[in-house]
């Protein structure tokens, strides 16, 4: 007996010693983890949170109020054009969708940007064109461009757009909705030949990612468009919009996103903005069908069309201040 009662006082002794030990080294990783005073940050945690949900409160509903006002003056702007939706709509179910999201982009581009479009009266209101454009970050102007076309002209202008797009999902309703193509100089020629507006960036993605805010056209030494337009026979009408860098901006400039894109194409560089700067796109003097001229001599024509907009109605490099600031004058750069 006295054996045992010896065993199982040294067991005692053990786990006592044992559960001394790891108290120990508990205390000692709670205090390395600084858990002891997970309270006192829980306190100062509830203490800020009662200080600054009232000033979050504040905050938002003033911006809430920003954003019904926004939606309300979008639907007073739908609503004014009602009757004309509702005779498209009466003829066919697209042209009615067409006009309808003619409408909201152009009620957008009208509050976020002041948009303004100078030399409409260059597109044929019948008739085929190339409207050949710098291409920005995103390329949010041509989309107000396509609105104005479609309300203003009644038609409908078809445009080239790179691959990767036709690949995200959920894009090919729309795509087709609104005659985008992917770019076969075949199927351009054709759409020019009966008779459509056909609008292309040769810049594309790469004048989207990595051009800046000095506004460089990325064209390399691309003459497709210009063989489109001399095989169509019909006029370039070049494209430019002020200020289109300073509402989205890219990272493309990175090293290593444009590594990424020259070897695999995939377009990740980030894109960055959309600050409610001034926007005003300026169409140049149609350049008329030559059958005299190459394709590269009409590439090299049409660069320094769209490059002789950019020096007359962008003040390089472009500032974002100075953009914001053009909201409220009229003054601009060559007008």
């Amino acid at each position: 007996m006295t054996c045992i009662s010896c065993v199982v006082s040294t067991a005692a002794a053990c786990v006592l010693k044992c559960m001394s030990i790891i108290a120990c080294v508990f205390h000692a990783w709670e205090e390395w983890a600084g858990l002891g005073q997970v309270e006192d940050y829980l306190s100062v945690l509830e203490y800020l949170l009662w200080v600054f949900t009232p000033l979050a409160i504040v905050f938002i509903v003033p911006f809430l109020i920003v954003i019904l006002l926004y939606l309300s003056i979008l639907f007073l702007h739908v609503y004014k054009r009602k009757n004309q939706l509702r005779e498209a709509y009466s003829n066919n179910l697209w042209d009615g969708a067409r006009k309808t999201l003619a409408t909201l982009w152009d009620g957008h581009g009208a509050i976020w940007h002041g948009y303004e479009i100078h030399g409409m009266e260059k597109i044929p209101d019948k008739g085929p064109a190339l409207i050949v454009y710098y291409h920005g970050a995103i390329p949010i102007d041509y989309y107000y461009f396509l609105a104005s076309v479609i309300i203003q002209k009644g038609r409908t202008c078809h445009s080239v757009a790179d691959h990767f797009l036709f690949k995200i999902p959920g894009f090919k309703l729309l795509l087709e909705v609104f005659s985008v193509i992917h770019g076969p100089q075949e199927e351009c020629v054709r759409a020019l030949k009966n008779g459509h507006l056909l609008g292309i960036s040769p810049g594309g993605v790469r004048e989207a990612l990595f051009s800046d805010e000095t506004y460089p056209l990325l064209w390399g030494k691309r003459k497709g468009f210009a063989q489109v337009a001399i095989d169509s026979q019909v006029p370039v009408i070049p494209m430019f919009t002020q200020n289109v860098r300073e509402g989205f901006r890219s990272l493309g400039t990175l090293r290593f996103f444009r590594w990424v894109y020259e070897r695999f194409r995939l377009p990740v560089a980030p894109v960055y903005g959309g600050f409610p700067v001034k926007f005003r796109t300026f169409l140049g003097d149609p350049i008329p069908y030559d059958p005299n001229i190459n394709a590269a001599e009409l590439a090299e024509k049409v660069h320094q069309a769209v490059q002789f907009l950019i020096a007359q109605h962008q003040q390089t490099p472009g500032s974002i201040l100075r953009a914001l600031l053009e909201r409220f004058h009229t003054k601009n750069k060559g007008q």
